[in-house]
């Protein structure tokens, strides 16, 4: 039988590390849509994911950047992947497919790019399968939101393929600047990484290039796709960043009231939740040998790592939704997790007989919680699609269906009421209605500027503003079970005005 075998197991096809990674990806976030289909509904797990589609519809049918047609607006966090998305609508894709397909892509992609990070750091050939790409490529907060219609797995790319780039022996500092630059067309915190490329640039050892010019490069790479972002943001909206900068930090200020070493905390340990704690040994070890060695690329990833989640814990400590704002940056733990494990595992003063063992032990573990979370991921991913699809979807179809054209609808979540709901939209979290960030969480002002702009119709969770639902009439109420299943409510639409 060994005989028979071997020469599949050396065969071009299982010997090929991307075929592997290719498989992961695909099998894992295969398994999350017929969760999703089984449970409720094809669908993404997160309203803002209907934004992108908002813009991006809107972009392809008339060339204007606009959530509500015709009326360009600034609430787009992610230029970049929105045009992504609008490819699908050009090309006449699913809109859906379409958008499932690029965040899979991105994901490979990610994980890739992740094994070959994993491989700079002399483990070359001694580890056969690719264990970072596979790890990275089932990782469930990733497979979660490679699904999930948003930009996350395209950024996480990005700060991988920018970590991979300066990891070069000879880096090319243009292009490492180009694509931070870039970065920050996906998501304004990007420009963090600016810091690691600057640090590296600085205490670069090769003698081909001298320190001004690679930092010269770097800038000049950074500004040619930087400042036409700045331009793009200030000519759309007169700021030079998105409203949803400004918007998010206003609704959840006083969450900073919290102490800073609780808000860290509550973020830092995000990539903890699953298979990511087993890895948590190995990178206490990849900071301490990255410090002992003053490995200039080792302390960049690690000072980045840390300055991202404390970027997060001062300005928006929200760990809601999986974590979802931190998940980007969440493979760069992983990596520096694992070659962390293995590395240490190679120094484990014993016979190689029980090293090896150690080694499948902590292999087979690493790969026994990985598992357990396809199935635990796969679910969430299920009840997140169900909620979405049971009360924002099917309460922007409602409004649709039962208000006048031209109707104009107050609401906290504009997305799927953006895309199904056809109306006019004041939107109280203040991403294409920035006026109402300085008062964004006042409800007395909010109720004044309902009344000021005459919206007809209140769409909201009601614990979300008491008292404005007390100033309106009930007129529908989603009865799906899936929210309050999950501790949540029933979305609620209130007549406004009467």
């Amino acid at each position: 039988m060994k005989n028979r075998l071997k020469p599949l197991l050396h065969s071009k096809f299982l010997s090929n590390k991307v075929y592997w990674i290719l498989i992961a990806a695909i099998v894992v976030s295969m398994g999350y849509l017929i969760a999703s289909r089984i449970t409720y509904a094809f669908g993404f797990p997160l309203d803002d994911a209907w934004i992108h589609q908002t813009y991006a519809r809107n972009l392809a049918e008339s060339l204007k950047w606009a959530f509500l047609p015709n009326i360009p607006s600034g609430g787009s966090t992610s230029p970049l992947w929105t045009v992504l998305v609008a490819i699908g609508y050009w090309s006449g894709f699913s809109p859906f497919s379409w958008t499932i397909f690029l965040g899979v892509a991105c994901l490979i992609t990610l994980s890739w790019f992740a094994e070959l990070l994993f491989r700079q750091h002399h483990i070359k050939a001694a580890v056969a399968l690719p264990l970072m790409g596979i790890f990275i490529a089932g990782e469930w907060h990733l497979v979660w939101a490679a699904t999930s219609g948003m930009e996350t797995a395209l950024l996480g790319l990005l700060i991988v393929l920018v970590f991979y780039l300066l990891s070069k022996e000879s880096v090319n500092w243009l292009l490492a600047g180009v694509i931070i630059g870039l970065s920050v067309w996906v998501r304004p915190d990007a420009i963090t990484l600016l810091g690691p490329g600057l640090f590296i640039a600085v205490l670069n050892a090769n003698p081909s290039h001298s320190k001004t010019s690679s930092i010269l490069r770097l800038v000049a790479g950074f500004a040619l796709s930087f400042i036409p972002y700045l331009m793009f943001n200030y000519l759309l909206a007169g700021s030079i960043w998105p409203n949803t900068y400004y918007a998010k930090q206003a609704e959840y200020a006083i969450l900073r009231n919290q102490g800073i070493i609780r808000r860290y905390f509550s973020i830092f340990i995000l990539p903890l939740i699953g298979p990511g704690v087993l890895l948590l040994p190995g990178w206490l070890f990849y900071v301490v040998r990255g410090v002992q060695e003053k490995n200039p690329f080792r302390i960049a990833m690690i000072l980045w790592w840390l300055g991202y989640t404390l970027v997060y814990a001062l300005f928006l400590p929200v760990n809601y939704q999986h974590g979802r704002y931190l998940i980007p940056a969440m493979p760069v733990f992983f990596i520096n997790g694992l070659i962390g494990s293995y590395e240490f595992s190679q120094q484990i003063g014993t016979s190689n007989r029980l090293r090896l063992i150690l080694q499948r032990t902590w292999v087979l573990s690493i790969a026994a919680v990985w598992l357990a979370f396809q199935i635990l991921g796969a679910v969430t991913y299920a009840d997140d699609v169900a909620i979405i699809e049971t009360e924002m979807v099917s309460t922007a179809q409602w409004i649709a269906n039962n208000t006048e054209p031209g109707a104009l609808i107050a609401a906290h979540d504009i997305g799927a009421l953006g895309y199904f709901g056809q109306r006019d939209i004041l939107d109280l979290a203040g991403l294409i209605s920035p006026e109402v960030i300085p008062f964004i969480r006042n409800e007395p002002q909010l109720g004044k500027y309902l009344n000021d702009k005459h919206a007809d119709y209140l769409v909201t969770f009601p614990g979300w503003y008491p008292e404005l639902i007390a100033q309106g009439t009930l007129i529908y109420q989603s009865t799906n079970e899936f929210s309050p299943n999950a501790g949540g409510e029933n979305m609620e639409v209130l007549r406004w005005g009467d």
